[in-house]
């Protein structure tokens, strides 16, 4: 079969087409033709060999897929040839086919494509534990959403909503993303280029400042986002994608008691029924209509370093996924 490996660390240029022998089904396993799989910012610093966990060479990038099950293990009983499935894994999904564990599957239901399914996963599971579990938002509460026309920005200007949220703020870099933020229901757009963004967020607050932050470019951005917060306030971050080592003087959260909190998917992974219930909750959103998914494009996966080049570049809208 063929699939994206990279045997160095790099630019985008060392993910090479290769042929490997297609995934040979174990004891609880079954074995999916990947339809489409999920390109996230984590991919590009496993290529790098920044990733939060040490990355072993070769590797296939690829930890969202969605697709057919073509074989199943004698003692898998809950899926069957045939079943569309999505999953979220460790590694891999940047190929034609794979093979799953029944632990990490979740069927598809028939209101959903496979670019949709793919688009769920890591960045909607994100969004929503960011929000829900780390961020303990609550009905009512005030929301600012950094990177808002990104992947994980995008769902969790609508999940905020949809939890209750009485006031989402989101932020981009251009005319373009902002008016896709408020097309998603954010009831406050603010340029984040702009010098003076995090007065802004305190003035459109009466001063109060927000509940929740969503943080994930690191530097200035979260220096500033730490003025934002009300009291009580807590600042999630899941990501530093601005590559800088931010120093603070923790006795700023003392002045308001509030709260800076890391999230990393890997650890909700870990909680098969939280993993599982959670996926089948945003797919129901997404199936009735309640949770608009922005794929902002579909690649053939020939074209991974092209999709990572996007993704660096800062020139995505929204989520992009490889097509076998």
């Amino acid at each position: 079969m063929k699939a994206i490996q990279f045997h160095e660390y790099g630019k985008p240029d060392v993910l090479k087409v290769v042929d490997v022998p297609t995934p040979q089904v174990d004891k609880g396993h079954v074995l999916v033709q990947v339809k489409a799989a999920g390109v996230n910012f984590a991919d590009t610093a496993r290529r790098y060999g920044q990733y939060l966990e040490k990355t072993p060479l070769p590797y296939i990038p690829g930890g969202e897929v969605s697709g057919v099950i073509t074989e199943v293990a004698p003692d898998v009983t809950d899926f069957k040839v045939g079943d569309r499935v999505v999953a979220l894994t460790a590694n891999g999904g940047y190929a034609e086919y794979i093979a799953l564990h029944e632990s990490q599957l979740v069927q598809i239901p028939d209101q959903v494509d496979f670019n949709q399914a793919a688009s769920i996963l890591g960045q909607g599971l994100s969004a929503y534990h960011i929000l829900k579990t780390s961020g303990q938002m609550k009905k009512n509460e005030t929301v600012l959403v950094h990177a808002a026309a990104g992947g994980v920005g995008t769902l969790a200007v609508q999940l905020a909503k949809i939890m209750g949220a009485s006031h989402v703020i989101a932020t981009a870099s251009s005319t373009e993303k902002l008016e896709l933020a408020a097309s998603l229901g954010a009831d406050t757009v603010i340029n984040y280029t702009e010098e003076s963004w995090h007065k802004q967020v305190r003035s459109v607050t009466d001063g109060k400042g927000v509940d929740v932050i969503l943080e994930m470019v690191g530097g200035e951005i979260f220096k500033n986002s730490l003025k934002c917060l009300a009291i009580n306030g807590r600042l999630v971050i899941y990501g530093r994608a601005g590559g800088q080592i931010t120093q603070f003087d923790p006795a700023i959260l003392m002045q308001r008691n509030v709260s800076v909190v890391g999230f990393w998917l890997v650890h909700i992974l870990n909680d098969t029924k939280l993993y599982k219930d959670s996926v089948k909750e945003l797919l129901t959103y997404i199936s009735e209509g309640q949770l608009k998914l922005i794929v902002g494009e579909a690649l053939p996966l020939e074209e991974a370093d092209k999709a990572h080049e996007l993704i660096e570049g800062r020139k995505t809208i929204g989520k992009l996924v490889l097509n076998p």
